[in-house]
């Protein structure tokens, strides 16, 4: 008698919002939220719910650039514990990203849990910079090992968190930049002030930084002042920056030379 064989769990890149470029030139990776510990599968609205609106602005800024945005669908819905699913599939998105697309840089764009991913995932030899938002980190057991910074050495990354965040901590993602700041002189932390989880308040604004900081990482475009002084100010200036209300509104840009 036949037995019945589960088949076995595959992640996958989702496909890029918006017309495929020509000429590829950059790969955004989308890192959708996740679960502490879940065997489910992800759905797709579930997967595609929490990065939509970040997905559609970036594809929008890189069009002329030939960027690619693909999000990522992962095998299950939590990170497991030692088993850190979620970053294990967004080193294999890297993975596939460059064999689709070649030699070109990569960015990690994470959100919740995914933004862990991308932070854990960083050491991919594609991936030149980091987009965390609102990122969901364990509590630092002086007993255990901390959550690693070193392969975010010769990244660009950006932190960005609500301070009324009640799922993820901000105190949290400000102690892993302080870390990581020791190592890599390229790391920004930006506080959404009263904003919560979602960042709905201040949407518009989380949206603009994103695009300024992921178009300068992959293409050099000149980006704004406030993330300019953030990367250079000392901690903890640079790793408690607030967004101010408005950013984005009237941005200039300059290709640089």
């Amino acid at each position: 008698m036949a037995q019945d064989v589960t088949p076995a769990r595959t992640v996958r890149l989702g496909r890029a919002p918006g017309p495929a470029p020509t000429a590829v030139s950059g790969v955004v990776l989308l890192l959708p939220g996740g679960e502490e510990v879940s065997s489910r599968r992800p759905s797709a609205v579930w997967t595609d719910g929490s990065v939509r609106g970040l997905g559609r602005r970036l594809a929008r800024a890189g069009r002329e650039e030939g960027l690619a945005l693909h999000t990522v669908r992962y095998r299950y819905r939590g990170w497991n514990g030692s088993e850190a699913h979620l970053a294990a599939d967004a080193v294999w998105a890297a993975d596939e990203a460059v064999r689709r697309y070649g030699d070109v840089p990569v960015c990690l764009a994470g959100v919740d849990m995914g933004a862990r991913a991308a932070l854990r995932a960083a050491g991919h030899e594609a991936v030149n910079s980091v987009l965390a938002i609102a990122p969901w980190l364990p509590e630092e057991d002086m007993a255990a090992a901390p959550e690693p910074v070193k392969q975010l050495a010769g990244r660009r990354v950006l932190i960005v968190h609500g301070t009324k965040d009640e799922r993820c901590d901000p105190e949290l993602s400000f102690r892993l930049a302080s870390r990581a700041k020791k190592a890599n002189r390229d790391v920004c932390r930006f506080e959404v002030h009263s904003d919560g989880h979602g960042l709905h308040q201040y949407r518009s604004e989380v949206l603009a930084l994103a695009e300024d900081f992921v178009m300068g990482a992959l293409y050099g475009r000149a980006i704004s002042r406030p993330l300019e002084d953030a990367l250079a100010a000392p901690p903890p200036l640079g790793l408690r920056m607030p967004l101010a209300a408005g950013f984005g509104t009237s941005l200039r840009r300059r290709a640089r030379p």
